[in-house]
């Protein structure tokens, strides 16, 4: 049975997010583990709203700025995918693990 690790990252700042998923890359490269990605999805723009009280009514104009995901699959390398999710990432980086199990081709379903 093998297990399939999907990383998201999300972040404001790009160069950062680059740099950190790139030394992922890197590293699970020199590891020999078998990985997909990463693949950049267009960023968000997202707006804030900023009161001018702490109550809703006068505003200031909205606080506005992008979110760039990446997003990886590792494939096998259960004990390099363990080590990767438990490195520290930078503050400004939002991380997503999800762990799939995948069965064999004709596997019987019980």
């Amino acid at each position: 049975m093998t297990f399939v690790t999907k990383l998201s990252f999300a972040s404001g700042d790009r160069d950062v997010l680059a740099e950190t998923v790139q030394e992922l890359k890197d590293t699970l490269e020199r590891k020999g583990a078998e990985c997909k990605g990463p693949h950049a999805s267009p960023p968000e723009t997202v707006s804030v709203p900023q009161y001018k009280r702490l109550r809703a009514g006068d505003e200031f104009s909205p606080w506005r700025y992008d979110v760039y995901t990446r997003s990886m699959e590792i494939h096998g390398a259960d004990d390099v995918a363990r080590d990767v999710v438990g490195r520290d990432f930078p503050d400004s980086i939002h991380v997503e693990v999800e762990v799939d199990r995948k069965r064999p081709l004709g596997h019987r379903r019980d």
